[in-house]
């Protein structure tokens, strides 16, 4: 059987009703390519162990960080590296975004809260 091809963004409309509840888009080796929709603010948080890779499929987004903020359109790629805290938001409504990181990535990573997502579904 060929592997299964996914439209991200026709997926994500479909499947993902609230902002920054990641889903599980692909497995790769010991990492996975995960899309949420983003919202207003996240939490402030970092990832201690893992880097984290940004992708936006849909929309703008700016990503915090305590120097400053970096903005990504459709298109933009940009990589976190562990250690880093940051805090992603929406520019527009309900941007689309790919991330990829070790499948044990927690997606508030040191920092737990209501949007803490233990248990991620899949696309």
């Amino acid at each position: 059987m060929p592997p299964r091809k996914i439209n991200l963004v026709e997926a994500a409309d479909a499947k993902i009703a609230k902002v920054f509840d990641p889903h599980i888009a692909g497995d790769v080796n010991d990492s996975q390519a995960k899309v949420a929709k983003f919202g207003a603010t996240f939490d402030w948080h970092a990832h201690d162990n893992e880097d984290e890779a940004f992708l936006v499929l849909r929309g703008r987004i700016a990503i915090d960080f305590r120097d400053g903020p970096v903005e990504l359109g459709e298109g933009d790629f940009i990589v976190v590296p562990r250690g880093i805290e940051h805090r992603p938001r929406s520019l527009t409504e309900q941007p689309v975004v790919l991330m990829f990181e070790p499948a044990t990535t927690l997606n508030t990573g040191n920092a737990k809260s209501d949007l803490t997502v233990a248990d991620l579904k899949r696309l």
